[in-house]
């Protein structure tokens, strides 16, 4: 059950079936990180359309329990399971999807790993960075790379799944998470306009934290508001059937006018909140 201020941040949204089914009926939609979470309520909101889903996601079981749950409803779906940590994988993945014979008509970049870590405790840990670096950047760029002419031949779609937090100025711990989804938002917003002479809408959705076991290993969190995923994906299909390029939550405006004047305040605050909590004195 939603808390007041999850009521208050995160009010139900809703999208018309006449309009889903007009803008996806017939369509080829790949969704990566489509195991658990968001990817999975997607998945199950197309589910019951006629949509062809290719699913891609490292857990074969749970793709496959999925893919039996969509295909019940009447709904086509091919799975790929593949590690995107690997170029080697990416490259299986690349294959296939250009082996399908109608193409990709809309593409729904989810994937992601989300991590926090002291500076401190990061120092012999190069390969979170390595590793967030190559699923929320890296491997995106390339599927992109590969899936632009053949979403071009369809006129199609693009979706990136963002996070609010690369809107607003860097926090401390988050370094590896923010920099790496930051340098795939930057790559994602400088080819919109080529994109859009090609035919293809690129669109982004800044989600804020939503309720998966993405963030369940922080325990920070368990107090925090937080979108339930089955919301998060009703935003997606409203953003995918709107000429919008950005939705973002209603009240984004306000951290992010913070981050635009407030970095100097940020910047004293975080430096105090450290010390403090690490029990130095200032």
């Amino acid at each position: 059950m939603k808390t007041l201020p999850e009521r208050l941040l995160f009010p139900n949204a809703r999208i018309s079936k006449e309009r889903l089914e007009k803008a996806i009926h017939g369509k080829t939609i790949v969704i990566t990180g489509a195991s658990y979470g968001i990817g999975e309520e997607l998945a199950m909101l197309f589910s019951g359309y006629n949509v062809h889903l290719i699913l891609i996601a490292r857990t074969e079981e749970k793709l496959q329990a999925l893919a039996n749950s969509i295909k019940a409803n009447k709904s086509k779906c091919i799975i790929i399971a593949a590690d995107l940590y690997q170029e080697s994988e990416v490259d299986r993945v690349i294959e296939k999807l250009k082996s399908l014979p109608g193409g990709i008509d809309i593409f729904i970049s989810n994937a992601g790993k989300s991590i926090t870590r002291p500076l401190a405790d990061s120092l012999n840990r190069y390969h979170d960075f390595t590793r967030t670096n190559s699923l929320n950047y890296l491997a995106p760029v390339k599927l992109l790379l590969a899936a632009t002419p053949l979403l071009k031949a369809n006129k199609g779609q693009i979706i990136n799944i963002s996070a609010m937090n690369v809107l607003l100025l860097p926090a401390p711990e988050w370094a590896a998470y923010q920099a790496s989804k930051t340098a795939f938002d930057q790559w994602f917003r400088s080819n919109l306009a080529e994109w859009r002479v090609m035919g293809i809408l690129a669109k982004t959705i800044y989600l804020p934290l939503v309720r998966t076991r993405m963030i369940a290993p922080n325990e920070n969190y368990k107090n925090y508001p937080a979108m339930p995923p089955q919301q998060a994906a009703i935003r997606i299909a409203r953003l995918l059937c709107s000429s919008s390029t950005c939705s973002k939550p209603w009240w984004a405006i306000f951290p992010q006018t913070g981050s635009f004047f407030g970095r100097y305040i940020w910047e004293k605050w975080s430096y105090y909140h450290l010390r403090k909590r690490n029990g130095d004195s200032i």
